[in-house]
């Protein structure tokens, strides 16, 4: 904790106090309580052939300023109970808030109640229920938030392991409702694997449309070639060539310095899903979803079994067989791209946006701010008269990547309790005005006004 010389005797103590929203480790059978603009469904399993046998709760953050919703951003998390109870806070998360405000869309977070030592496939297939299920609950919350475009508007799918699995399902079921899907260390499969209960998937051409992105860590069969994931750059690699050999928008990102755990792969999924829908997702909401236009493409080889990248160039400038090349949505992720496959340390160079609203109550000083887009939320700055005396939290932690405000679980999504915007502070003096103010700092280090 940091102070200004005249403050040396006196106390100044931020907490990470939890929101009452949110209980440690709450369990299944018991969620959390939540207000707009944040709004939950859960529904119990069922017994019915073909139906989710597993009960889930679907939570849904509406941008407080959006009047028509343009699309859905969907944070699916992967197989396993901790997971599963990950999936509760994905809707809370700053960053991928920041990231749906921007196109109206609204952020959506599943948590299936699988119990441990269960099998994960019947909730991470889609075709064994998750995926009526999921229509159910995006009909059902926007009936709650009063944006029934809820139930129409595209997706944009992200997801974890199985989550990965489950959205790439989605894209093979559903082409024509998807701008864009993120693949963290899970695909779908067109061929059948014996002993498993995993049913193949047939791919239908419109899912050559949908920009997709492999990403997964190197210690996941790439670098290191023994272990639990040492099985993941195999799947990525055919699921690679069977799409990529037929023209599909499909790249591939290999975290050098992770193995299942999501590392800093939010760094790169911001632009490339900024990218992507800013190109796809329809100016009219009811619109079907606009084609890429392939004059912004970039094409680069795919990785060596080292994961070893080299420069993408524009599309029309690729040399090499473009059945093997990876594609990339526009320049800009292209550069990102290269340095994320170097050392995951993409670039910014634009400070976050200032907070707002700093309220001072008696010792209680609180504020809101909304996330950097590139860069998220490491830490806020407290000052008192223009000197820095303290920092919310002291020490930000994240032991998958950066240091950030909110923390991160192994499923890419804020730890529990949440944390607060709030401090305790000395109190002005009587009549004085606040003298407090607040900065942002984000994960790149670039302080706000």
């Amino acid at each position: 904790m940091h102070h200004a010389p005249r403050f040396l005797a006196t106390l100044t103590l931020c907490l990470l106090s939890a929101a009452p929203l949110l209980a440690q480790n709450a369990p299944y059978d018991k969620p959390p309580a939540i207000e707009p603009p944040y709004y939950r469904v859960r529904y119990e399993a069922s017994t019915k052939p073909g139906e989710l046998i597993y009960p889930v709760s679907y939570a849904v953050w509406i941008p407080p300023t959006t009047k028509t919703l343009r699309g859905v951003i969907v944070h699916q998390h992967g197989c396993g109970e901790g997971s599963c109870k990950s999936g509760q806070t994905g809707a809370f998360d700053l960053h991928w808030q920041a990231l749906a405000a921007k196109y109206d869309c609204a952020l959506f977070a599943a948590s299936y109640e699988q119990p441990e030592g269960t099998d994960c496939q019947m909730w991470c297939d889609p075709r064994n229920g998750s995926d009526a299920a999921f229509q159910k609950g995006l009909a059902d919350l926007g009936q709650q938030a009063g944006h029934p475009e809820l139930a129409t508007v595209p997706w944009a799918l992200w997801g974890h392991s199985g989550g990965g699995h489950w959205c790439g399902g989605m894209v093979m079921l559903h082409p024509e409702r998807i701008a864009a899907a993120w693949l963290r260390s899970g695909v779908p499969l067109f061929e059948a694997i014996e002993g498993r209960n995993i049913k193949p998937h047939e791919l239908p051409k419109a899912a050559l449309e949908v920009p997709l992105m492999c990403n997964l860590g190197t210690k996941e069969g790439v670098t290191v070639t023994n272990g639990r994931f040492s099985g993941a750059w195999k799947s990525n690699k055919a699921f690679f060539e069977a799409m990529r050999s037929q023209g599909a928008l499909l790249g591939v990102s290999i975290d050098p310095l992770t193995s299942h755990e999501c590392g800093n792969q939010r760094y790169l999924a911001m632009p490339w899903f900024d990218a992507c829908l800013a190109a796809r997702l329809p100016e009219k909401a009811g619109d079907p979803l606009r084609p890429f236009p392939q004059s912004q493409a970039w094409l680069a080889p795919l990785p060596t079994d080292e994961g070893k990248a080299t420069a993408a160039v524009p599309a029309a400038q690729y040399q090499g067989d473009k059945a093997d090349s990876i594609w990339l949505p526009s320049q800009q992720v292209a550069a990102d791209w290269l340095q994320y496959m170097n050392d995951t340390q993409v670039a910014d160079t634009t400070p976050p946006p200032a907070p707002t609203n700093v309220q001072l109550n008696g010792d209680q000083l609180t504020w809101e701010a909304v996330a950097d887009l590139e860069s998220g939320v490491a830490y806020f700055v407290i000052e008192r008269d223009g000197k820095e005396i303290a920092t919310m939290p002291e020490k930000p932690k994240n032991p998958f990547g950066r240091p950030i405000f909110q923390g991160l679980q192994y499923s890419d999504t804020p730890v529990v309790p949440l944390v607060e915007m709030r401090c305790t502070v000395d109190p002005a003096d009587a009549g004085a005005a606040n003298p407090y103010q607040v900065r942002a700092v984000n994960t790149a280090g670039l302080k706000s006004k």
